[in-house]
């Protein structure tokens, strides 16, 4: 076989794998195998530069050259639907449809995804452009991010494909990587994302494309535009679509009668809390297209479909205070403390606020009656305020604060940032206590000392960062109150355990902002040692997978500071791990490589966190959630029984803990 011909034919084999994979959920081979040919094509695309391709399946991991998005007009306007939230404005619509037409006619009823909207055209079966609805008229043109959707295609499967396609959907980020993402935020201080639509929003409208490509966006699609459409249906030329190589929901539902809607409603307002994206009501359309162009559209919202929106649970309580909390990092978060109110569930007492836009937005008074709901059903929020409840004796109005309420510093807000900042990172006392605090976490060195004690240790000055927990003395811990000799004895025997803790560990315990486990541990193999990291330019730092600009200026900022170095020079005169041990620098040739794997349940011989550091160093991959990918689980006593019954439906292999043992020790 030519080399032409065996880069395009491994670029159609991918390119299937692909589809296989993002859209049906039903892969054919393995994370390994897909690897291993993906890895042959980029050494072959090296090698023979002529044969160049952007729509290559190699292309798909984004650059960074874009630099601001075009407005782009739409060939055909991006109307929003008309909202609802009763079934009596259903029946009207169904009923103003029927007097309208005077004709039989069908709803395709379908899932209201809760994401960004996007519309995608083809030409000659090519993807050529990504636009944004914008203001229905005109868009931004982000066709590069959108480019780096796994479940979007690049190229449409088969043929009779009209010359020019365009096809309009969703941009979900899925629940699994929308709690990813507020873990590592949480973790670093960062605002969370209220829910995973605006982190979709956030996120497509990245200017650099990578960084959109490791965020692990998903697309659902759900219309199609075109002169030459293979059906006068919108469900025939959906089903058409999905052989296309569009990822279709099928969930949709085509139905007859009033009756036939409202079933298929119904069971969606609780079947939903089951899908692995957000949604947030149904979309009812007009199945004939000439009955859609018959019945015309307004102004603002075509007369032929209509949105059911599901109701957010919300409840009212009353604003009783305000308090702002400093982080480790120096971050302000305000926090509403509520009269306890029972949401979805669980009772609710406090509130993030997020930053100031949000509190000037709400116009707050101390006292208000405000109404809270969940964001995405997980975060508590407050929505609104109950300004008519307001009486004479309006409580006070609630403004950021221009001052740390700790060390009295004025705050700072980096621009490009909505949150202020303690910028007194030497001396205010909770920046300090949180490095701490953070440095000693079951996560991070494992040592065995809670916020109290840490409060403690400062307030007698015994600690004022990470290296002086190694210097302390059984006789400074007894000068204490409620320390005892066993007690004192048990917390130097933990520190000294935190000298075996590894080197990945001890990275991310140092508290570098942006730098959670997951960065610590990419840069940790980058570049294998403290010393080398710390020489690191902001060049190397970005050459390293899913490290952008703003990691990589943070790292160079912490090592450029020199009570930092000081600081880790004495971590590790101390004896901390300072390199990556030699197993580990191995792992990209471990039996696990290219493994996907869940663990859930509780283990005899190793704890979870154990397992987890086996797996990454016979180079494998940790996963929180069972989906298509998983290669299999490693199961012990008490697996979760939702963890269960994904496996079975999805054919997933359960090891239990001898079986993997056994496997990484032939």
């Amino acid at each position: 076989m030519e080399i032409k011909d065996e880069i395009e034919a491994l670029r159609a084999e991918l390119d299937r794998h692909n589809y296989n994979y993002y859209v049906l959920s039903a892969p054919t081979i393995s994370d390994r195998e897909f690897d291993e040919k993906m890895k042959h094509l980029q050494d072959l695309e090296r090698a023979y530069p002529q044969y160049a391709d952007p729509d290559s399946p190699t292309q798909r991991v984004g650059s960074d050259l874009s630099k601001e998005f075009q407005q782009v007009a739409h060939k055909y306007p991006m109307l929003s639907l008309g909202n609802t939230y009763s079934e009596d404005d259903v029946r009207d619509f169904y009923e103003r449809v029927a007097r309208s037409l005077d004709e039989p006619f069908e709803i395709v009823a379908e899932l209201k995804f809760d994401g960004t909207s996007i519309s995608v055209i083809y030409e000659h079966g090519k993807l050529v452009r990504a636009v944004t609805r914008g203001d229905g008229m005109k868009g931004d043109d982000v066709t590069a991010n959108v480019r780096t959707i796994r479940s979007v295609p690049l190229r449409l499967i088969g043929d009779g494909y009209p010359e020019e396609l365009e096809v309009r959907g969703e941009i979900l980020l899925p629940w699994a990587e929308f709690d990813r993402l507020n873990a590592e935020r949480e973790e670093q201080e960062e605002p969370l994302f209220a829910n995973p639509r605006n982190a979709a929003s956030g996120t497509l409208k990245q200017q650099n494309p990578a960084v959109v490509a490791a965020r692990k966006l998903d697309a659902y699609f759900y219309y199609v535009l075109g002169d030459h459409l293979p059906s006068g249906t919108h469900w025939d030329n959906l089903q058409q679509a999905r052989r296309w190589g569009f990822k279709i929901s099928n969930a949709m539902r085509l139905c007859r009668s009033i009756d036939e809607v409202f079933d298929y409603i119904n069971h969606w307002d609780t079947g939903r809390k089951n899908l692995p994206v957000a949604t947030d009501g149904i979309v009812l359309k007009v199945n004939s297209l000439s009955q859609q162009q018959k019945l015309g559209a307004t102004a603002k919202n075509p007369r032929w479909a209509i949105a059911y929106k599901f109701q957010a649970e919300q409840a009212e309580t009353r604003l009783n205070s305000v308090s702002f909390q400093v982080g480790r990092t120096g971050a302000v978060t305000p926090v509403a403390n509520l009269e306890p109110v029972l949401l979805a569930g669980t009772v609710v007492k406090r509130a993030s606020l997020h930053n100031a836009d949000i509190i000037k937005g709400l116009d707050l008074h101390i006292g208000d009656m405000v109404y809270v709901e969940k964001g995405g059903e997980i975060i508590p929020k407050i929505v609104g305020v109950d300004k008519k409840a307001r009486g004479m004796m309006m409580g006070d109005e609630v403004r950021f604060i221009k001052k740390c309420p700790v060390c009295g510093t004025p705050l700072v807000r980096i621009e490009g940032e909505a949150a202020y900042y303690c910028p007194n990172d030497t001396s205010c006392p909770p920046q300090i206590k949180g490095r701490i605090e953070h440095f000693v976490t079951r996560r991070a060195m494992n040592i065995n000392m809670g916020p109290e004690t840490v409060e403690d240790l400062y307030e007698a000055r015994l600690v004022t960062n990470a290296a002086d927990l190694y210097e302390l003395k059984i006789s400074d811990l007894m000068h204490l109150e409620r320390w005892a000799e066993k007690s004192a004895r048990n917390l130097m025997e933990s520190i000294r355990n935190s000298k075996n803790v590894p080197f990945v560990r001890v990275l991310y315990a140092l508290g570098i902002r942006y730098v959670g486990e997951t960065v610590a541990r990419r840069l940790a193999v980058a570049f294998r040692s403290m010393e080398k990291l710390r020489e690191a330019t902001v060049a190397d730092l970005l050459s390293v997978d899913d490290i952008g600009e703003r990691i990589a200026e943070s790292v160079r900022d912490y090592f450029s500071d020199e009570r930092n170095i000081e600081l880790v020079n004495r971590l590790k005169a101390h004896g901390l791990q300072m390199e990556l041990p030699e197993e580990d620098r191995k792992q990209e040739d471990g039996k696990l490589k290219g493994l996907t794997i869940v663990i859930s349940g509780t283990f005899a011989k190793h704890s979870r966190d154990e397992y987890k550091a086996i797996i990454e160093r016979n180079g494998g991959k940790n996963s929180s959630s069972v989906s298509g990918k998983t290669d299999f689980i490693l199961a012990g006593d008490n697996m979760g029984p939702a963890k269960l019954e994904k496996a079975a439906k999805l054919g997933v292999k359960i090891m239990n803990e001898d079986e993997f043992l056994k496997m990484l020790e032939a």
